[in-house]
């Protein structure tokens, strides 16, 4: 994700629809809400399918499994069946006896008995293998039809799942881009309100109940700008898209992620306009400044002081961005020019991105 960084900052235009304006804090508000929401719902679904999709697989696989045994102990019983067929038969031909010449070969009446007991454990034996196979048949044949059916209503609730899927995702998508139009909207008109943190208290509460676990904060008490990122474009890159050297480190994140301030301090400028587009400067301890562009939205206006993990706006693509992405700076001032290279400076810090 490429975002062109230079000094000049663009001029805002005049509004066309003041109407439209005065209502665009609760419109922004609203909005924002709404991709959080669908955000948080898209996750929990994800999860879910992507779990019932392991579990419908692995009934699939135990089932193949047990179809592939239960035909090959059928074969076993079969044979089984067969040899006490034979058996039976023979028994009828020879009065009992099982083996062809054994009456014939015994020559008293004791070589006579010892025979006939052993025909008699053969057969035994041969009943018991019969009585077991059927068994084992029963068994695998229960338990691949209760698998087979365990495997049918895991794949139906999957297909469920897809189709829910898809349609929150499409939902998402379109707030998404509502919020996009609203940023866009919002730059032109030079009227970068902050969202209402009260329209939030739902998402805020559940970012505080896990959230915070998941942002890491270090023993120095700085953490990461996001939770959830692709590395992109890093610092000092050069290209088309910027004057000069690129300046931070570019996070690749959709449209409406939650953007926590790195450390504790105190926000000292916003932007709204110009290449940045939508941005914040936090003044931390030790004379360090750390800067977010290309916002969709700022949550907290000039003067408010932050904690290490706590919202500050909301990702975008607002400035000179090629996509949704947030824009990264540690600076040694609040001014553009005195950036340094914010990875290593994190990982200094405690901070591993």
């Amino acid at each position: 994700m490429l975002c062109a960084l230079c000094v000049a900052m663009a001029a805002p235009l005049p509004s066309s629809e003041p109407s439209a304006v005065l209502r665009a804090p609760e419109r922004l508000a609203r909005v924002s809400s709404e991709v959080l929401r669908l955000a948080r719902e898209a996750g929990w679904v994800r999860q879910r399918y992507e779990r019932g999709l392991r579990m419908a697989k692995g009934q699939k696989t135990r089932a193949d499994q047990l179809a592939r045994q239960l035909r090959g102990q059928r074969v076993v019983s079969a044979v089984l069946h067969e040899d006490a067929g034979a058996v039976a038969r023979a028994q009828y031909r020879t009065g009992g006896f099982t083996a062809p010449g054994s009456l014939a070969a015994a020559e008293e009446p004791l070589d006579l008995l010892e025979l006939q007991g052993h025909d008699s454990d053969r057969r035994e034996r041969l009943a018991r293998m019969v009585i077991e196979a059927d068994s084992r048949n029963r068994t695998l044949a229960a338990d691949e039809m209760s698998t087979s059916a365990s495997w049918q209503v895991l794949d139906a609730d999957v297909t469920q799942m897809r189709t829910e899927r898809k349609a929150l995702e499409e939902r998402l998508a379109q707030a998404r881009g509502d919020l996009n139009s609203m940023a866009a909207a919002a730059v032109r008109n030079g009227r970068c309100t902050p969202v209402d943190l009260d329209g939030l208290q739902s998402e805020l509460q559940d970012d505080r109940n896990g959230g915070d676990r998941a942002a890491a904060i270090s023993p120095s008490g700085w953490t990461r700008p996001l939770l959830s990122y692709e590395l992109t474009a890093g610092f000092g890159g050069v290209g088309a898209h910027w004057a000069s050297g690129h300046s931070g480190q570019d996070f690749a994140v959709p449209t409406g992620t939650p953007v926590r301030s790195v450390g504790p301090g105190t926000v000292v400028s916003t932007g709204c306009g110009g290449p940045f587009g939508i941005s914040l400067v936090v003044r931390h301890e030790g004379g360090w400044y750390s800067q977010y562009a290309h916002l969709a939205g700022p949550l907290l206006a000039t003067g408010r002081n932050v904690r290490a993990g706590e919202w500050i706006g909301l990702s975008g693509t607002t400035g000179n961005s090629t996509g949704p992405h947030l824009h990264f700076e540690i600076r040694k001032s609040a001014e553009f020019g005195s950036a340094v290279e914010p990875v290593g400076w994190l990982r200094a810090r405690g901070v591993l991105l």
